[in-house]
């Protein structure tokens, strides 16, 4: 494998289409959705992190500052499941915040097991300390993505519950508190 290369689009910057086209072909079109729900109404808030390998983005991350408890749309389209809230940040504990949430993360499936989702992860992780001095991180993790979650550090904190046309998922948190010192 080529060596792979990181990018970072931050707030106000605009990710280019090949990142859409990849967060799209792994995240959407499996679930029979059109091209256009890949993107959310916030992307322009987000930080965009993606890993290109031979000018192919391969892997994709997207995270945002959590403003409430995380509850949101799935997608923009009309129709969108609503994804539930973070109980632990409904409770107003000034220590878990400021939160970033780890979205729409997907590595093609040809580049899988090669470390290229960590990476991925791990530099938006970083970008959310920088940019927003983040504390803590939370995701809600596709059953199939809860063991990687977890060998990164992610702990599950509820039951699983179904988002409606997406399927079975856990939400996960973890600190980031002196995870790059």
């Amino acid at each position: 494998m080529s060596v792979p290369t990181v990018h970072l689009a931050g707030p106000g910057e605009v990710a280019p289409e090949a990142y859409y086209a990849t967060r799209y072909a792994v995240l959407r079109a499996p679930l029979g959705r059109p091209p256009g729900s890949e993107r959310l109404p916030d992307d322009g808030q987000a930080l965009h992190v993606w890993v290109e390998v031979e000018g192919v983005v391969v892997a994709v991350a997207r995270g945002h500052l959590i403003e409430g408890d995380g509850a949101a749309a799935d997608h923009a389209g009309p129709g969108a499941a609503q994804i539930p809230a973070f109980a632990p940040l409904s409770e107003q504990d000034s220590s878990l915040r400021p939160a970033m949430q780890v979205r729409q993360m997907g590595v093609l499936e040809a580049w899988r097991g090669q470390g290229l989702g960590a990476l991925a992860l791990e530099h938006l992780l970083r970008a959310s300390v920088r940019t927003w001095e983040a504390r803590t991180g939370w995701l809600q993790a596709r059953e199939a993505a809860i063991e990687f979650y977890a060998r990164m550090g992610w702990e599950a904190f509820d039951a699983p519950y179904d988002i409606e046309g997406v399927g079975l998922h856990r939400s996960m948190h973890r600190s980031l508190v002196g995870l790059f010192d």
